[in-house]
């Protein structure tokens, strides 16, 4: 059964009762799952007021029991796991075994954050004058304004809630109207769980229309998004105008360099079972792939083999490996990709077109021969799209690797330790994965340079964000 859609301000919920909403979509049947209120005006108001309210109570609470209200949301997240997953998978596409690890590693990001908001240690430093104390303090830094998009309905508003709420601020959700009902199942655990009221809104409406009420706003101290990079540049626009604070988890293209000494089937296995996750709709997907030359058939050749081997359809079917992408515009920009690679010479290895005659499926497609100021080169795609071309020299996929103005994430397979620590150093990005995976943890930073964005989530820099730093002299 679909969640109820609402809207949650000031400790209530509210219905679509006058007011203005649309239809939320399965992208795996086209078919209507149920209808989202959008907030008013005056709700955006009330929902400000109310935040306002909540955090006066919220940073008066000791950060002991703020732990203790985190810790049981966490612990109703779990419980009800298999409900807010099939929920999320029906309205995002996802294969419900990524929706249940996702909603799972939810409840971490929320009990990691608990126990690391007692942790918000200040420290004295030591005076120059017999007598003068130096004293420095983190306090929160009001309310926050966050916005979310669709790929990730629990985890991404998650980090935004959970490292709130443990530095003692209050919160304004801006959660995606395409993928609801994750976000609602979400603040019915922390509301569950006894957070006071004010402390957590939940509202949706036109994208432009909340952010430009809600920012502005002089309750409003701190902004947080995660989403595309021109939306990006715009919201930090009008935080910068009221001088707030902003979190800014912008777009990537990830590039991945394989290197002669690694194993070519091995990281084949390991990185194409990674780009197709969430049908590639993972802003550190995995997205175009450089392949020394001595490797590059046999990666290329395992990695097609994966692409081949996945079956595609609804995520809530058993022994679906690829779920749908999320809505018909993602199926529009994949057919612009694969169109461009075949203009420029670009060779469609496997998939490349539509599948089924219901949703938004695309084939899981690999395309080799493309240049390098190629779209699927140059444009984060955002799906089942994998390029993947050979390079020579280090220095040569460094300067590659680098040419874009994004830098999120990135990856390289190497047995070389001498290798692995100079392409480290050399790819810029917020997060490279070495031999790895695994750059996404509660307890490590993520977020990215250059376009990508600025500031972290996640780890104590996550924690740190909603914190002003107080310096105090005293005599």
């Amino acid at each position: 059964m679909y969640t109820e859609l609402k809207l949650f301000i000031d400790g209530q919920w509210l219905n679509g009762e006058g007011r203005k909403g649309e239809d939320v979509i399965n992208p795996a049947t086209g078919k209507v799952l149920g209808h989202l209120p959008h907030a008013s005006a005056a709700d955006l108001d009330a929902a400000l007021a109310a935040a306002a309210k909540g955090f006066q109570v919220w940073k008066a609470t000791s950060a002991y029991d703020r732990a203790k209200i985190m810790r049981k949301a966490a612990d109703l997240l779990r419980e009800r796991h298999e409900h807010v997953s099939t929920v999320q998978t029906n309205e995002q596409g996802k294969v419900y075994a990524e929706s249940r690890a996702e909603v799972l590693t939810s409840a971490d990001i929320i009990d990691w954050y608990a126990e690391e908001g007692r942790r918000t240690y200040g420290r004295v430093v030591p005076g120059r004058q017999k007598g003068v104390r130096q004293l420095v303090l983190q306090e929160p830094v009001g309310v926050v304004a966050a916005f979310t998009p669709w790929n990730f309905p629990t985890l991404t508003p998650v980090r935004k809630i959970a490292g709130a709420l443990a530095a003692g601020c209050s919160l304004i959700l801006k959660a995606s109207e395409e993928t609801p009902a994750g976000a609602v199942e979400l603040v019915k655990c922390f509301a569950d769980a006894g957070l006071p009221a004010g402390v957590l809104n939940l509202v949706f409406g036109v994208p432009a229309n909340v952010s430009e009420h809600l920012i502005p706003a002089k309750v409003v101290k701190k902004i947080s998004f995660t989403g595309s990079i021109p939306v990006g540049k715009h919201l930090a626009g009008l935080a910068a105008k009221g001088m707030k604070k902003a979190t800014m988890e912008l777009g990537g293209h990830s590039p991945v360099v394989v290197f002669d000494d690694a194993d070519p089937e091995k990281a084949a296995d390991t990185i194409a079972a990674f780009k197709y996750r969430n049908a590639g709709q993972v802003c550190i997907s995995p997205t175009r792939f450089y392949v020394q030359e001595k490797g590059y058939n046999k990666f290329l050749a395992r990695f097609t083999e994966y692409a081949k081997g996945l079956k595609m359809g609804d995520g809530m079917e058993k022994g679906i490996t690829l779920g749908p992408l999320a809505n018909a515009r993602r199926l529009d920009a994949m057919e612009s990709f694969v169109n461009d690679a075949k203009s420029r010479g670009g060779k469609v290895v496997t998939g490349g077109s539509r599948h089924g005659n219901q949703g938004f499926f695309f084939q899981p497609t690999v395309i080799t021969d493309v240049p390098d100021d190629s779209k699927i080169m140059t444009e984060e795609p955002f799906g089942p799209v994998a390029p993947i071309v050979p390079f020579k020299t280090f220095d040569e996929v460094v300067e590659r690797a680098n040419s874009l103005p994004f830098g999120l994430a990135a990856y390289a397979f190497t047995s070389s330790g001498m290798q692995a620590a100079a392409i480290g150093d050399a790819i810029q990005s917020g997060m490279v994965g070495v031999n790895s995976i695994a750059i996404s943890t509660p307890e490590t930073p993520f977020g990215g340079v250059k376009e990508s964005g600025y500031g972290s989530e996640g780890g104590i820099e996550g924690l740190q964000a909603y914190m002003n730093t107080k310096f105090i002299s005293q005599a």
